[in-house]
């Protein structure tokens, strides 16, 4: 990395695909980063990330203009690390929405200005959207696309948020089911596309014209999933045909970005200038975002490896069609008085021609071919519509009353007052919390993020992918806790009910004792590992054990009692063996000290070397770990 320029060097032996040519390549972007090592020079970091991005892009949205950063790469290469961050890493998507309401605490300061801020957060998986925030819109949510609005995604849940807390809690909220999701959708992988969508509207009374204008910026951060070489991964079956849709929907992003490329550079290739949106279900929802009315940044996450070379150098010839790409924004002014007043148009215009054929009653006005006998169904009753661009076309009215329905919700949506969108909110936030109590996950109320139980023994879901790993807690409540499988226990007989084949309808329990012992009872032929070993008997579990739950159910085992247990014990141990060494007083090592002039009694002999050194007070490590005399029964599985 040079500057705004990227270099790679093919590695030795390699020859490049169609080409003899193993000269390094130069590619020139906006900015490039090295975040490899840390103690290099030229290295940068998540603020380096947020200064040049993060900070423009709320410069923008602040002034009205709809902004989206994606971040784009090959699988592993940093994209989630980028977009959310891991641990104190924080990534450029917190950091936006923290400085934003910081901005909005700034602003509204001047009590003729109001900011509000809504949210929502869906995933695309496999050509299917799912709302990450709204449990009750089960399956695939429909993208529809509206003059007035352009692309949306139909009953995507957009909940109100007053502070930076507020938003952290959805993103945890809305990973957990994210994470529910890709267990129970796929054995090993969670690979989908997020998008998260910031709506910042402002409102500012203009005390001269004694009117309310409006800004409305809409900010989209999107985590592509990671674009990966079959036989590079080894996948097979749903692995491969989930790795198959999202490299459709990324070649398609590909085709998108290289259409708009050369119609910002003028250039016309044969078969037109479709731009394919439609393609996939990613290009057609960020229609707006990648070619319309946004100002639009692209991470390209890359590898150094050299085994990743080719992944590496398509992903840098992506971003250079990329960057070629001219989007026209426009500050959102008052945009929505301007829908509102279309959709009242619209909806006139469709039930009129929805009711009597398009005219009035007994037909005054309406074509001849246009007047069905009363039986008629409305999908064979076809009449002509003038859309708002002035062209003429045929609809059928079963058309015509699904588009009604369609821009009555829109009009419903936009109409709602500030106090109904709280109390949506608070609705769908009592039942996202209810359906994954369903599910057995622990919620704590109020709490922002993973919260651990201080005194029960709980289960700790892991994962490959760490925005996934450690996001659901399942008590274990003193007494029994069943375990069984979602699909067949529809009436919850299950206290924790987990998805998959292997998952039998009476899985397991867990006997949390009086005396704080926990054992795991597996039923019979059921699939039950504790630290890697299958097991037929009932086991007792330690804190940190590894337990396994049909085929791709991991979790960690915790118990707080025990664990602080065996903290206080080792620090009672230690002070112990402090107090033995500090026993031997200043008389004793004086008398341990030869006399310097006087003769050495035989038989009497003292030296420093025969002191308790701190080292030799510690006795021999066993063999193995133990836990209060008893074996943890570790494996290396």
């Amino acid at each position: 990395m040079q500057g705004n320029q990227t270099v790679i060097t093919p590695p030795e032996g390699h020859s490049v695909k169609g080409t003899k040519d193993n000269t390094p390549k130069t590619f020139a972007f906006d900015r490039s980063y090295w975040s490899f090592n840390k103690d290099d020079p030229n290295y940068a970091g998540q603020a380096n990330l947020f200064d040049d991005l993060g900070a423009p892009l709320l410069d923008n949205a602040f002034e009205g203009y709809n902004n989206c950063i994606f971040a784009y790469g090959q699988t592993g290469s940093g994209k989630s690390y980028s977009m959310m961050g891991y641990g104190k890493e924080v990534g450029i998507i917190p950091n936006i929405c923290q400085e934003m309401f910081r901005r909005i605490d700034t602003i509204q300061g001047d009590k003729s200005t109001k900011c509000t801020v809504e949210v929502s957060y869906l995933e695309i998986y496999n050509e299917r959207v799912r709302d990450l925030l709204n449990p009750s819109t089960k399956g695939n949510l429909k993208v529809r696309e509206h003059p007035s609005t352009g692309p949306y995604v139909e009953d995507l849940a957009k909940l109100v948020v007053t502070s930076f807390p507020e938003i952290e809690n959805l993103m945890d909220e809305g990973n957990k089911a994210r994470t529910v999701a890709a267990t129970n959708m796929n054995e090993t992988s969670s690979r989908s596309h997020a998008v998260f969508t910031l709506m910042l509207t402002q409102k500012k009374y203009d005390v001269e014209t004694k009117m309310e204008m409006e800004k409305v910026a809409k900010i989209s951060l999107v985590d592509l999933a990671g674009s990966e070489r079959a036989n590079s991964t080894g996948a097979t079956g749903a692995r491969l045909k989930e790795g198959a849709e999202i490299n459709r929907s990324l070649s398609t992003l590909g085709r998108v970005i290289a259409a708009l490329a050369d119609l910002s550079t003028g250039k016309k290739k044969k078969g037109g200038s479709q731009v394919p949106y439609r393609d996939s279900v990613l290009t057609w929802l960020l229609k707006d975002s990648l070619g319309g009315n946004s100002m639009t940044a692209m991470i390209a996450a890359i590898s150094p490896a050299d085994i990743n070379y080719d992944e590496t150098i398509s992903t840098l010839r992506y971003a250079d069609s990329a960057k070629r790409i001219k989007n026209h924004a426009v500050v959102n002014e008052d945009a929505n008085a301007r829908m509102i007043r279309e959709l009242k148009e619209e909806l006139t215009l469709l039930r009129n021609k929805l009711g009597g054929g398009g005219g009035a009653a007994g037909g005054a006005g309406v074509p001849p071919d246009e007047i069905y006998d009363e039986g008629t169904p409305l999908e064979k009753q076809i009449v002509s519509i003038t859309a708002s661009d002035g062209t003429v076309k045929k609809v059928s009215k079963a058309e015509i009353a699904e588009q009604l329905s369609q821009s009555e919700k829109l009009l419903t949506d936009l109409n709602q007052t500030w106090e109904e969108k709280l109390a949506k909110t608070e609705e769908i936030h009592k039942e996202r919390e209810a359906a994954l109590e369903e599910l057995g996950i622990s919620i704590e109320k109020g709490f922002v993020g993973l919260h651990t139980p201080k005194k029960m023994p709980h289960l700790v879901n892991l994962s490959d992918d760490p925005l996934l790993a450690e996001c659901l807690v399942y008590n274990l409540k003193p007494g029994t806790t069943t375990v069984g499988n979602v699909d067949t226990n529809a009436e919850n007989q299950a206290n924790i009910r987990l998805n998959g084949t292997r998952i039998l309808h009476d899985h397991c329990t867990f006997e949390n004792a009086a005396d704080g012992i926990v054992t795991v009872v597996p039923s019979e032929g059921a699939s039950v590992m504790v630290n890697g070993k299958r097991i037929t008997e009932p086991k007792q579990l330690h804190s940190g054990f590894r337990v396994i739950l049909g085929d791709f159910h991991i979790f960690r085992f915790n118990h707080p009692m025990e664990a602080r247990a065996e903290r206080a014990e080792g620090e009672g141990q230690s002070q112990r063996q402090s107090l033995l060494r500090q026993s031997i007083t200043a008389s004793q090592l004086q008398a341990l000290t030869p006399p310097p002039q006087t003769p050495r009694t035989p038989g009497h002999e003292r030296s420093f070397s025969k002191v308790p050194d701190s080292g030799e007070s510690r006795p021999d490590s066993p063999a193995f770990f133990q836990r209060n005399g008893k074996d943890s029964d570790w494996s290396l599985a």
